[in-house]
């Protein structure tokens, strides 16, 4: 008998949609620089946004959107590894994918901070380039031209992998689930609280996030 459990909440799929655009449309922007370093700034304030919204959804959201639901321990990781499965990581993000959402949002988070302390002397300063030293912001502006552009790059690309081994060889489709929110599983495992009173709430802290990137925007 196979259940239908609601695993991805709106405002997850919602965030996931929405950062992969902006991370999409800031890699091409940091690419093209010149003029397009405007809307990359601006778009480092918006995955800012998005960022301050996940890390508290990742607290109250849903079941599977919380990171309690896939912080593994390392013994889990290398029994999975070993081909010792559980149900529920069928479900929400199993301890490979949940490395790599990990990894995804602490270089995001780098990236974003270390933006905001750059300074490349030409056409662009980061708001809070002023409120720390020099070395800092040449250390930050150097990790946030190089290394760190390039980790983030290797990073999405392994992501977009993941995903399509998982299509081709596994027969297991991970994008229809975070579109329409459900996934099919043998076991009657807890769904993911998706209501209206979970999606307003939701709301009140993507605005929350956007009053805070707009208040360091306004720094600059």
């Amino acid at each position: 008998m196979q259940h239908r459990i609601r695993v991805w909440d709106l405002p997850t799929r919602v965030f996931h949609w929405a950062l992969a655009l902006a991370v999409i449309a800031l890699i091409v922007t940091g690419k093209v620089g010149g003029e397009a370093t405007f809307w990359h700034a601006r778009l480092g304030h918006v995955v800012l946004a998005l960022l301050v919204f996940r890390l508290v959804w990742g607290l109250v959201g849903g079941r599977w959107s919380r990171f309690a639901a896939f912080l593994y321990a390392p013994g889990t990781v290398v029994r999975y590894l070993k081909g010792d499965s559980r149900p529920e990581h069928t479900i929400g993000h199993n301890p490979l994918g949940a490395g790599s959402v990990f990894a995804v949002l602490t270089i995001l988070a780098v990236q974003v901070a270390t933006g905001l302390m750059s300074d490349d002397e030409i056409a662009f300063a980061g708001p809070l380039a002023k409120f720390v030293p020099g070395s800092v912001v040449s250390q930050a502006t150097t990790w946030h031209r190089s290394w760190g552009q390039w980790l983030l790059i290797a990073l999405v690309v392994l992501h977009v992998a993941a995903i399509l081994y998982y299509l081709w060889k596994k027969r297991e489709n991970l994008i229809a689930p975070m579109l329409h929110g459900d996934k099919l599983s043998a076991h009657p495992l807890p769904p993911s609280r998706d209501d209206v009173a979970t999606r307003v709430a939701a709301l009140v802290l993507l605005a929350i996030g956007a009053a805070l990137a707009v208040w360091v925007y306004r720094l600059g």
